[in-house]
């Protein structure tokens, strides 16, 4: 069983940052740990995932302003938020899943955070 905690969720300006964190109870080398989102009567949106081998994979809604990436020794995966859009309001979540894929399908991930809130205002 692997425990996730995020952080670094926040109340911020269009067009500013935030970074998020996503720390795992064990050791996740293997795992491959994915950003995913939800706004308010929305279904769960994929953002990114990184595979342990760090091949990186981003939707297209935040291709170019936010960027995946992991730590393995500190057992973190982090998610910079750039250029932040109202839109990118949304509860996020961070998940473990299987080494052999990086899929965008929440349901291919056994492990979740409890999610922290990044709101956006305009």
């Amino acid at each position: 069983q692997v425990q996730l905690v995020e952080s670094g969720g926040g109340l911020v300006q269009a067009g500013g940052s935030l970074r998020l964190s996503c720390v795992a109870s064990h050791t996740f080398g293997r795992y491959t740990m994915g950003w995913f989102r939800q706004a308010p009567g929305k279904e769960r949106e994929f953002v990114a995932a990184i595979k342990w081998t760090e091949s990186t994979y981003h939707a297209d809604s935040v291709k170019g302003r936010f960027t995946i990436s992991r730590d393995n020794a500190k057992n973190t995966v982090y998610l910079q938020m750039n250029s932040l859009k109202p839109d990118d309001t949304a509860v996020y979540y961070c998940a473990a899943g299987s080494p052999s894929s990086a899929s965008s399908d929440p349901r291919a991930y056994d492990y979740w955070g409890q999610g922290t809130q990044v709101t956006v205002s305009s």
